[in-house]
């Protein structure tokens, strides 16, 4: 399953950089550009321990769930303002 862009989407909403996060994670920043770009996978307790610390727990459970990522991007960013949607959905294609 294809989880970096919400990962991503979600540090995004919060407003941090990748090393914001990690810091937070208690992780390498390298480490988060792997998640963020599907390199590697997190473990679930690091995808709850970021949803909370990015105040996205609505997203692990539409995730844990089987919501599709399309459905659950647009319901992020939809909270980020328009005009980010469509320079991310242009981004996607």
């Amino acid at each position: 399953m294809k989880y970096g862009s919400i990962l991503k989407a979600c540090r995004e909403r919060k407003g941090w950089n990748q090393e914001e996060m990690a810091f937070h994670l208690h992780v390498n920043q390298s480490d988060i550009s792997k998640y963020e770009n599907n390199v590697k996978e997190p473990a679930l307790s690091l995808f709850q321990k970021w949803a909370t610390l990015t105040g996205s727990q609505d997203v692990l459970v539409a995730f844990i769930c089987g919501m599709d990522g399309v459905s659950i991007l647009t319901n992020i960013l939809s909270t980020m303002g328009t005009s980010i949607i469509g320079g991310f959905v242009s981004f996607l294609l």
